[in-house]
């Protein structure tokens, strides 16, 4: 019986020939199976021996060749097939075994012979094999290198040449590097994550800094020092401006820097006063186009997170411009003239310069302007008159606008204070008193502004709102949800590029200039539509560490269990924090509803936590 020796799909085969049809053969396996083969796929036809073992044998054989002198053996720049080079390395006619090794070999070898067709080939150039052997070789100690990477990984021991692409590896990996190939390796067998994998090598020393260096290796590549923009280009004389002889405050937190907004009010004849809205004007020292706007331009608002924030402008600028107590700083003002009914009978708009007399802060302005003190009219706290008037004001115009009746102050916001690691989260109700003076001032400021700059015909970036949808654009348009007619920012020209613009936009106006920007500029569209996703985007970065802190206070405050109202489903709110979490064994139950829950497996790099339904509870 002819049997054959061939090669289908990479890999050498042996069968029976139990029918040649010239082009094609069908053959049985020594296993029994029967197929069909081309017969330009066979390598070799012999009687014997029988092709049960065959295969081994052919495979031991091969094993005890010398590739290196198997190579020696052929001549240079000459094609030769399988059976020629068995003549020449046995020195003999070899059997069928012998063949089969010899092509097993040359196959297994592209290295040292290259295919020219079936069963035919040509050594390869003394320089060319040279240089394979040494890519070879290469490839071999950078296996070796890795595989010594996953077993150092897998026991959490951090490889010594990774600390120094660390960064690399967990934000902005090369996947071609044996460092990533380890990683990526080890990561399969612990079934962990990167950030989780080098936490447990001890490469993450601080979870707060990952997630801090993560967001700043995506959106701030180049960093966030402003060491290199010239120091002076912000001098400005402020003796040029008219001061505005009224006596003005502010109100903000605590931790406030950037004091974009002060208040002044001035009494008037017949029971009528007048009210200023002082901003901050950075857009008379950051001139278009200079390295400071292109920098402001690629920030486009100032970054918070708690116990931090990435300021839009350096923080040289910001304390030229900030409305600190007793400096004399330029100032937009809106004035409104307002009737003894708090009706406005009038508004202009001067560019001048103020002298703030006190920065309020909310911690402590709120314990002294709040419901009680105005029901009681008390007024043994600073600006108790000024601001009594604000707050009945306040009620005129949030009626006036139609927003009277929202429940604002069933809503709570949240501060987080950070001190030596430690976090402290309070809340607050909103739709306080303070809270609706300043919302409202503001509220008249930005839409009148845009009012403005609506009637002149100068270009503005407004936000309106229909249906629900807030959106940016270049037309005044009805904001709904506010109840104006159109709407600018305005009021915060060192935290927000957009209001930086239109400041740019209201000088012009005010002091009779053209105008810097035109509808037809592009600078416009491209500042509404890259605002907008960064300022989403920092919005979700502070959602983030927000919920990192709240985890930190569980872990820190040592909780097992916590008070929580569902939402929906089966998504949870927990008390006194805003952390929302998901809760698979809660049963079905009304939003609304007030749980308890049991807390375990806080995970600050996946800013997780297990969370289980322990019952409900009333409130």
């Amino acid at each position: 019986m002819v049997n054959v020796f061939y090669e289908e799909a990479g890999a050498f085969k042996v069968g029976n020939v139990l029918a040649d049809n010239t082009t094609s053969l069908q053959i049985e396996a020594a296993h029994g199976k029967r197929s069909k083969i081309k017969a330009a796929s066979v390598l070799l036809r012999f009687e014997n021996p029988p092709i049960h073992g065959f295969m081994q044998q052919a495979q031991e054989i091969a094993a005890g060749v010398d590739v290196n002198f198997l190579w020696e053996c052929c001549e240079e720049n000459r094609e030769f097939s399988g059976q020629e080079l068995a003549n020449d390395y046995f020195g003999r006619t070899p059997n069928p075994a012998e063949t089969a090794a010899i092509l097993i070999l040359l196959s297994q070898n592209p290295i040292y012979f290259h295919k020219r067709g079936v069963g035919r080939f040509k050594a390869a150039p003394p320089e060319i094999l040279k240089a394979a052997l040494a890519s070879r070789e290469k490839k071999r100690m950078a296996e070796e290198k890795q595989a010594g990477y996953v077993q150092q990984l897998t026991s959490f021991e951090l490889p010594e040449t990774f600390q120094p692409i660390l960064d690399d590896l967990l934000y902005h990996p090369d996947k071609n590097t044996i460092e990533w190939k380890a990683l990526e390796a080890a990561c399969d067998a612990t079934r962990l994550s990167a950030p989780k994998l080098l936490e447990q090598c001890g490469a993450i020393p601080s979870s707060h800094d990952y997630h801090f260096n993560q967001f700043l290796h995506e959106h701030f590549p180049e960093g966030i020092s402003t060491d290199s923009l010239p120091a002076d280009v912000h001098r400005m004389d402020p003796d040029n401006l008219p001061e505005a002889g009224v006596k003005a405050f502010s109100i903000d937190d605590a931790t406030t820097t950037e004091i974009d907004d002060a208040f002044s009010v001035t009494p008037l004849s017949f029971g009528s006063f007048r009210i200023g809205i002082h901003i901050a004007t950075p857009a008379l020292g950051v001139a278009p186009d200079s390295l400071l706007d292109k920098m402001a331009a690629k920030r486009l608002s100032t970054v918070y997170l708690p116990g931090r924030k990435i300021t839009m402008l350096p923080e040289s600028i910001i304390q030229h411009f900030t409305l600190g107590e007793t400096h004399r700083r330029p100032v937009l003002s809106l004035y409104l003239e307002v009737a003894d009914d708090f009706t406005v009978t009038r508004t202009f708009s001067r560019i001048e310069t103020i002298e703030v007399s006190t920065n309020l802060r909310l911690d402590t302005l709120e314990q002294q302007f709040n419901e009680v003190t105005l029901r009681e009219n008390l007024t043994n706290y600073p600006f108790a008159q000024e601001l009594r008037l604000l707050w009945n004001f306040s009620c005129k115009m949030e009626k006036t606008r139609g927003k009277d009746q929202e429940a604002n102050s069933e809503k709570t916001d949240y501060s987080f204070v950070i001190n030596q690691d430690r976090v402290a989260i309070y809340e607050r109700r909103r739709g306080a008193p303070i809270d609706k003076v300043v919302s409202e001032l503001m509220i008249f400021a930005n839409a009148e502004w845009g009012k403005q700059l609506a009637e002149a015909g100068f270009a503005g970036i407004y936000r309106s709102q229909g249906n629900g949808k807030v959106k940016m654009s270049l037309s005044p348009a009805p904001h709904q949800g506010l109840g104006v007619a159109q709407y600018a920012w305005s009021s915060s020209p060192m935290r927000r590029y957009v209001d930086l613009i239109n400041q740019r936009q209201l000088i012009a106006l005010v002091s009779g200039h053209p105008p810097p920007y035109t509808r037809e500029n592009d600078t416009l569209l491209i500042t509404m539509r890259d605002f907008e996703m960064a300022y989403a985007t920092y919005a979700e970065f502070q959602r983030g560490m927000e919920r990192y802190w709240c985890l930190r206070w569980l872990l820190q405050e040592n909780i097992s269990t916590s008070g929580a109202v569902v939402i929906k489903e089966n998504i949870v709110k927990l008390d006194r924090m805003p952390l929302v979490v998901r809760v698979p064994s809660l049963p079905d139950l009304a939003p609304g509803t007030l749980i308890t829950l049991g807390i375990s497996q806080v995970d600050l790099i996946d800013r997780s936590l297990g969370a289980s339904f322990l019952g409900k509870y009333e409130g």
